[in-house]
């Protein structure tokens, strides 16, 4: 019952806000960032609050005095569809995302995620995920943050799989601080008992910051390896 409470939910709060969406895309085309990202903090976070409350998820936050105001990278292992409001939850600011291009098919979400910068790729084209990627660097100047999984799928377990090199050239090109974050148990919320939600507590630690700007191009070269590595340690 819960799940079905939850979809329901989901899709009728979509329609709730649908009035500020236009907003948003208004303040957007008007080139009022200020009021822009104002609104989408307020709305993303109520958002991802609400959503984890009707699944009956708790939050046990560590770390978070590493949040910094200036635009970043934040790198996260990625267990289960639940991390995106979990992070909007806890880092309380918008932040763009990369997903699957899959998504666009999908109204509503679809423009509130073109608000947030979020950056669609496609898996079967290494072109289109080249170029896509490669927008990164200019919402990064405008301000923005934006969330990497560099697993690049969910985990749907404890285990933190191979971080992908490519995931960290974002980072490395525009010089942004990395903020490394482990997730630890969202994957039992839905995915550990198939498409069902059941309530839980998750732990979420974000560690400090990893400075890119004049990193050597040995250390870049083993980015990802040393990311994973802290993360594995800080559980």
């Amino acid at each position: 019952m819960r799940t079905i409470i939850w979809f329901v939910y989901f899709w009728l709060h979509l329609l709730y806000i649908s009035g500020s969406m236009l907003r948003a895309a208004s303040l957007s085309k008007s080139g009022k960032s200020k009021e822009l990202y104002s609104l989408l903090s307020k709305i993303t976070f109520q958002w991802a609050r609400n959503l984890l409350w009707v699944a009956g998820v708790k939050i046990e936050a560590s770390g978070l005095e590493n949040i910094p105001d200036e635009p970043v990278v934040f790198v996260s292992n990625h267990q289960g569809d639940f991390d995106i409001p979990i992070l909007f939850f806890v880092l309380k600011k918008p932040i763009g995302f990369v997903a699957k291009i899959e998504i666009l098919k999908m109204p509503l979400i679809r423009t509130w995620m073109k608000l947030l910068k979020c950056i669609f790729i496609d898996r079967n084209d290494v072109r289109q995920t080249l170029n896509a990627l490669g927008s990164a660097s200019e919402i990064l100047k405008d301000g923005r943050s934006l969330l990497i999984f560099p697993e690049g799928t969910r985990s749907k377990s404890s285990e933190i799989n191979e971080f992908k090199a490519g995931a960290f050239k974002v980072a490395l090109s525009s010089s942004a601080p990395i903020v490394p974050i482990l997730i630890d148990g969202s994957y039992k919320i839905m995915e550990s008992q198939g498409f069902w939600i059941k309530p839980g507590v998750v732990s979420v630690k974000v560690l400090p910051q990893i400075i890119t700007k004049d990193m050597s191009r040995e250390r870049a070269k083993g980015l990802g390896d040393e990311i994973k590595e802290l993360l594995l340690a800080s559980r």
